[in-house]
């Protein structure tokens, strides 16, 4: 019980930064699961399968709101999923160290830039909402769905500022895009990849789904209430984190 009860814990935490942040929940909760004694595929799928409850707690929250349109729902699952698919099923064959740290390095820039631009995500605007900017942001979504699939944390924060500098989104709304069609339907292709290829601790499950489902729901409602200027901080502190984590280990 104490076991479980920590598991809960930690998922509760991570999940609820990661839904106010717009990603990140895997700087904690990996970790966490490796260090109570995972090896790094079974952390991996486990965690895929655990954020699932992350995107459906979010999901409840922000469909309460009713600002998501149709037309971006689809593309982000469209051009993301066979990312994610394709990422998921190469990275248990092939660790890749440089690619990590790179990774690292590249979401310590996002922070960077995020934190030197005080206007950035605080209003919405219509940009590039025409087939040639539908094609490239769809490209891009589908390149930060492949890293979503191979490596561990941060890839939600790609997708969050992806759409606020290509398409206009403020960050309330691009955090709800990312939680809802990341959290919930790209975590769930990683996780179904994952768990055919390898194992899954299912042990530790129910206390995961809990806890992500829960702290996705309480960090949504915040990101909701509290604004932009909030969620930017926020965002900024997690992939500066993150980013020094990868980097370091």
């Amino acid at each position: 019980m104490a076991e479980q009860l920590l598991i809960f814990i930690i998922s509760l935490i991570a999940n609820l930064f990661s839904a106010l942040a717009g990603g990140g929940a895997g700087l904690i909760q990996l970790p966490a699961l490796i260090f109570l004694g995972l090896p790094f595929g079974l952390a991996l799928a486990t965690h895929k399968v655990a954020t699932i409850a992350l995107g459906l707690g979010a999901t409840m929250r922000h469909l309460k709101d009713n600002r998501l349109e149709r037309d971006f729902a689809l593309l982000m699952i469209i051009a993301g999923l066979p990312g994610v698919i394709f990422g998921a099923s190469f990275i248990l064959q092939v660790p890749d160290q440089m690619a990590t740290t790179a990774l690292g390095l590249l979401t310590i820039g996002l922070g960077i830039y995020s934190l030197f631009s005080p206007e950035l995500g605080q209003r919405y605007q219509i940009k590039n909402r025409h087939a040639k900017g539908y094609f490239i942001g769809g490209l891009v979504l589908f390149v930060i769905g492949i890293l979503n699939g191979s490596l561990t944390s941060g890839t939600g924060l790609f997708v969050t500022l992806w759409l606020i500098r290509w398409f206009g989104f403020d960050y309330k709304l691009a955090v709800a895009y990312t939680l809802v069609f990341v959290g919930l339907f790209w975590n769930s292709s990683g996780a179904i990849t994952l768990g055919l290829l390898g194992d899954i601790h299912w042990l530790w499950i129910p206390a995961l789904l809990l806890g992500s489902f829960i702290g996705g729901y309480i960090g949504a409602h915040l990101s909701i209430v509290k604004g932009n200027k909030v969620i930017k901080r926020s965002f900024e502190v997690v992939t500066l984190l993150i980013g020094l984590k990868l980097v370091f280990g």
